[in-house]
Formats: structure tokens, sequence, C-alpha cells
């Protein structure tokens, strides 16, 4: 037997006993940062509506929530629910059902009064990060829960945020900047190992498959871009940008290897000891401080390795900040082919991020214009009604 199987077989075991342990057994033998008691985690919130969805388990960067009330804003015969897993490394997004990371993998009770909710409820399904929805994921495959959904009527969708479809191989080729250069990185191999994995899945499944932000398009062809989704009012302010004689320029990265934060800190820490720009580079922030600091801002760096765009971006350009990164022409061409608009964000390459920076201080009317078509072009493409409308053939099905 190969070693892969050997641990698939040792993985399913572990998880056979854990979910047959009763919970109070099992909150003492996991350690005390996993610990949780199944009475404090409530129940779903009921489903009532012609069309009922959920979408689980992951609401990255709050995705999941905001695509459901996009959803119940634009069609009052649908009711949207998300259901995420809770870790302690996650920035505390707005969710309509949570369950803390260790019930999600090992409670068996937890699982089956989860999976009753999901398959007495649902009429459609969204699986996020090619992840088991119904938890339990020492003891079944996703494959398996969405056999399952199907099996009792349910229209099932898959949904792919990044790391988990973006093939690192394909992309290193075409980024001259990608953060996976090196195929013998832990990182690297790791993500490579899912990310066919998770391809693999989706050949299998032929389901519907959306994909959060367009780069993603290259790994998953046949993918409709789904856009994300902000509240365009929360992230407005009345401060023009390029007002002061020394700008804020903000960096704040949820992953520095992946963002390419190594790429531009020492660029940014030389105009800044130059007195040419007041450079932030902030960390550990809760996504509820982000909006104070891109409104103190004048300028935003969002990534320059991996060539797209996602919600923090989006988040700027609300904001009416300047946004700058690294954006492929492949993502310009979906944006405007699906949109009819130009994706306001400035890209360039790290390497040219110095001239760049000087080349818009030098033209700082010039810079303003840019940065004042941020919130239009949110408001057009990420306010959720795109995102709506991408997501009703799939809803068209009904149980």
């Amino acid at each position: 037997m190969t070693r892969p199987a050997l641990l698939e077989l040792a993985r399913r075991a572990a998880g056979h006993v854990l979910s047959a342990l009763p919970e109070g057994v099992l909150g003492r033998v996991l350690p005390p940062a996993y610990r949780f008691d199944l009475e404090e985690l409530g129940e779903p919130p009921p489903l009532e509506g012609d069309r009922r969805v959920i979408v689980a388990p992951l609401n990255y960067a709050g995705q999941a929530y905001e695509w459901c009330r996009a959803l119940e804003r634009a069609d009052g015969q649908t009711v949207a629910q998300n259901a995420m897993v809770r870790t302690r490394s996650d920035f505390h997004h707005m969710a309509d059902y949570e369950v803390p990371v260790a019930a999600y993998a090992a409670s068996g009770p937890w699982h089956r009064r989860w999976s009753d909710h999901v398959l007495s409820h649902a009429t459609h399904v969204i699986v996020e990060g090619q992840k088991q929805p119904l938890g339990s994921i020492l003891t079944e495959t996703t494959e398996q829960q969405v056999r399952r959904l199907q099996a009792t009527g349910i229209h099932v969708a898959m949904l792919c945020h990044g790391s988990d479809i973006r093939l690192p191989s394909r992309h290193a080729a075409l980024e001259a900047d990608s953060p996976f250069a090196d195929p013998q990185h832990a990182s690297t191999r790791r993500l490579e190992r899912a990310a066919m994995q998770n391809a693999a899945l989706l050949d299998r499944l032929q389901l519907p498959v959306f994909v959060s932000t367009p780069d993603l398009l290259l790994d998953v062809p046949r993918a409709t871009w789904l856009p994300v989704v902000i509240q365009p009012e929360r992230w407005h302010t009345d401060a023009a940008p390029f007002e002061r004689e020394r700008p804020v320029v903000v960096h704040a990265p949820s992953s520095g290897w992946l963002k390419g934060t190594d790429l531009i800190d020492e660029t940014m820490s030389r105009l800044h000891d130059e007195g040419l720009i007041e450079y932030r580079r902030l960390r550990g922030l809760p996504h509820s401080a982000m909006r104070e600091a891109y409104g103190s801002a004048d300028v935003v760096l969002d990534q320059f390795r991996l060539g797209g765009y996602g919600v923090a971006a989006v988040e700027a350009l609300a904001a009416g900040r300047l946004v700058i990164g690294w954006v492929t022409d492949q993502v310009r061409r979906s944006v405007r082919d699906t949109t009819g608009r130009e994706l306001p964000i400035v890209s360039v390459r790290a390497s040219r991020l110095e001239s760049s920076i000087r080349s818009l201080l030098a033209d700082r009317e010039a810079a303003r214009a840019r940065a004042a078509a941020g919130p239009a072009f949110v408001r057009a493409v990420h306010d959720g009604t795109l995102s709506a409308s991408v997501l009703q053939p799939f809803l068209a099905g009904s149980r």
C-alpha cells in the first residue's frame, strides 16, 4: 500500500474513533484550544422560502455571507445562509452560522445535526474550496457528501477561492514573480498536490463551478467568475487622497509570502526615509480596523506576485484610494469582457514600483482622477448585484 493510501486510511480510522466518542470525552482528549461545548453551538437558523441556498463551509474574507445577502436582496423568493468553520486565525467576518473547527472535524453529534438541517431544508448548496460542506472531515470525503446531497435532489455547485485550485506549476510558468518559483518549497509542493486533487474532483463531479477572482479562470477554464462582494457605503470616506505633502502609503497583506511583501518593503522603506512618502506596513489588524486604515491612506499597495485582485483591493477602491498592484492582462480582459468597465487598479510589477510612485506623485491630479474611479467601479461590479445575476442560472434549477 502506498504512503498516501496509508495516511488516508489512518486519517479515516482516527476520524471514526473521534466521531464515536461522547462529546464530554471528546472535549477532554482534544487540546484546550480546540475544545468545544456542543450545547453552546446553537441550532442553525431556520430556512424558509421557495429557494433555500446554503454556502459552506469556509466564508473566506466574509464572502459567503456577502453572496448570501446579495441573493436575498436580488430575489424575494430566495433565502440564503452561510456556514463557516471558525478558527483561531480568522478575521472575524460576519457569518450566519459558525462552528468551531474541532466540532466540524470530529463531532459526530454536530455532524448529524448539521447534515439533517442541510438535507431537509436546502434546495441548493454551494461548496466552497472543495471542502466537506457537512463536516466530519476525517470520516467522509467531499465527493461522498456531494453525492449524498445530490441523492436527495439538492442542486450543488462548486466554488473555488484561490489556493485551493491555483496550480503553482502553471502559475510559475506564466509569472516572473510567482511565489511558486521553487517547486521544492514545502508550501509549493503542498499547494500543488491540493490543487491537482481538487481539479480532479471538479472533473469527476462535472458540476457548475464558480471562481471568486478572474485569474482563476486559467485554472478552471469552464468556470464562471463570481465577483467578490462588499458593502460600498461602509468604505466611503470624505477624505480626498493626495491632499497632504507626504502621502501615506499602506500595505496590509493577509499573506506576505503570497502577496510579495518581500519584493516591495525595502523600496517603500527607502522612499519613506527619503521623506517622499509615509509608508505603513500593517500587520495583524482585524478586518474591523481596515476601514480606518484605508481611509487614512492615499495609496494602498495590494499584491505583486499573483497577478489578480481580491477583496482587499476592492475595499480600498471603494474608499477612493489609489490602488497599486500587479494585475495581468488576462484579468483586465476578463473584467472588461464581463462588465464593460476598466479595472482602475494601477498595474505595475514590483521592480517598477518606485518609478510608478514617483510618477504618480509628480502628477497628483492624474492620481486623484484614477483614485476617484474606484468607488463607481465597485458599485457597478462588486456591490452584489452582478454576483447575484451570475448565480441565477444555477439557482434556476429547483428541488
